[in-house]
């Protein structure tokens, strides 16, 4: 038994506008089946995209806060020709540079119009064949313990862990990266980006549940009302949802 991550949920004032923006950065198509903005690569609505881990969209009511994201996109570039000409291009879509203490680095730090962070990394190897999302990074206290539950949860197979840093990525070697880094504060706020996973087909969603609360999960309530999907938290408080096959 196994889940799968289908999309990163991004909670926006302008959820259409943020949507836009992230389907040009990321060379995908904006599509509103309903309340949210889902993006994912061109040629039609596609759900769950068989190799990419898409980007929905959610409108709240509420801003982000000054508090930096706990979850945030890598995105890959192929040379640094291409770095300089994303990082160009997002400016004059609305991203501003951010500083959250990275210092002197090859990758730039941008936010999108309502502030939540993403990385433009300079070309690397490993992220070659992942698409335009290298990687989802989380940020944590432990990534060896978290790589354990959501290599469990996932079904995916670890490619490096160590005190600071671990990750993983599908068993086919498809999509991108979850990396998990260690960072010193705390969780303390709402998640404003998380994960939502989908059951396999012919998988129960139910039993799938009670997999992840036995590995450590817990249960989340965040005013969601009677709805068809499950809202956890993993062993470190980072939201995520179990969704209901459609």
């Amino acid at each position: 038994m196994a889940l799968r991550p289908v999309q990163v949920n991004i909670k926006a004032l302008d959820g259409s506008a943020v949507g836009r923006f992230w389907a040009e950065a990321l060379g995908w198509t904006a599509y509103s089946p309903g309340v949210t903005t889902y993006v994912g690569p061109a040629g039609g609505l596609v759900w769950p995209d068989p190799v990419f881990v898409c980007v929905d969209v959610v409108p709240v009511p509420e801003p982000k806060t000054a508090v930096k994201n706990r979850v945030h996109l890598d995105l890959a570039t192929t040379s640094p020709a291409h770095q300089a000409e994303l990082v160009a291009r997002l400016k004059a879509l609305g991203a501003t540079p951010v500083d959250v203490g990275q210092a002197d680095v090859p990758w730039t730090v941008l936010a999108d119009p309502e502030g939540n962070e993403f990385c433009v990394l300079e070309p690397r190897e490993i992220y070659r064949d992942t698409g335009p999302v290298a990687a989802i990074v989380v940020d944590c206290v432990d990534p060896r313990a978290m790589a354990r539950f959501w290599g469990e949860a996932l079904g995916w197979t670890l490619h490096e862990v160590t005190d600071d840093h671990a990750s993983l990525r599908s068993a086919q070697g498809v999509g991108p990266y979850l990396e998990f880094l260690r960072t010193p504060d705390v969780k303390t706020v709402p998640d404003r980006v998380h994960l939502d996973l989908l059951p396999y087909a012919g998988d129960d969603p139910a039993a799938e549940v009670a997999r992840l609360r036995a590995l450590g999960a817990t249960d989340l309530d965040l005013g969601q009302g009677d709805v068809p999907w499950t809202c956890l938290a993993d062993p470190e408080g980072h939201e995520f949802c179990v969704l209901a096959p459609s």
